[in-house]
């Protein structure tokens, strides 16, 4: 498959300023959970950044559903390989906005990581019934689960997960014009649990 056709396939990725690599990004209108916590006052989705800024622009708004859309189609997994393996560097992340919709969506993910053996993937979530299907996750996937308050522990029961919190934070961008610059930590396995300033 051309990268051409797996790009029209997909409805296009997504290219974050902060981030080293590609991501994909679907409406955060649609999240199950996040859709719930975005209705509760000192939740992490309460004032998500994907529903504001250049997130609520009309051409934004139409590709990730767009991209939603797609992931029905029969071909959506092959797309997407094609697509991360064509690009660099190694590193991708699921979902700058959005989240997994199902388990038939989870299982398409996991598909696409093992054609893409080479590239190192992170998915943040706050879907928890993913922990039931994390023995079929994987090894280049990180799926860290998100705390769904700030300054909430992440639960300790999940092998990787991530915070927010109001004060001393483990992610570095805020020191660095907002970038991730060299800083792996979410991709990397080895590290249980990273922390993000609330934004």
């Amino acid at each position: 498959m051309k990268s051409s056709e797996a790009w029209e396939i997909v409805g296009g990725l997504s290219k974050p300023s902060k981030m080293p690599g590609w991501s994909i990004g679907i409406p955060a209108k649609e999240c199950k959970t996040g859709g719930k916590l975005q209705q509760v006052k000192g939740s992490v989705c309460y004032d998500c950044y994907a529903l504001k800024g250049c997130y609520v622009f009309k051409v934004v708004q139409e590709a990730q559903y767009r991209r939603l859309a797609a992931i029905s189609n029969p071909q959506w997994v092959d797309a997407m390989a094609t697509l991360i393996n064509s690009k660099k560097p190694d590193v991708f992340r699921w979902h700058d906005s959005g989240d997994v919709q199902d388990l038939d969506h989870l299982k398409k993910i996991y598909e696409v990581c093992k054609l893409t053996p080479t590239k190192k993937h992170w998915m943040p979530t706050r879907e928890a019934w993913i922990k039931d299907h994390l023995d079929g996750k994987p090894d280049n996937l990180v799926i860290r689960f998100s705390a769904p308050m700030v300054d909430q522990r992440a639960p300790v029961s999940w092998p990787n997960s991530s915070e927010v919190v109001n004060s001393n934070a483990s992610c570095p961008a805020p020191k660095q014009n907002n970038e991730c610059r060299d800083c792996r930590q979410c991709w990397d396995a080895s590290i249980k649990t990273v922390s993000y300033g609330k934004h």
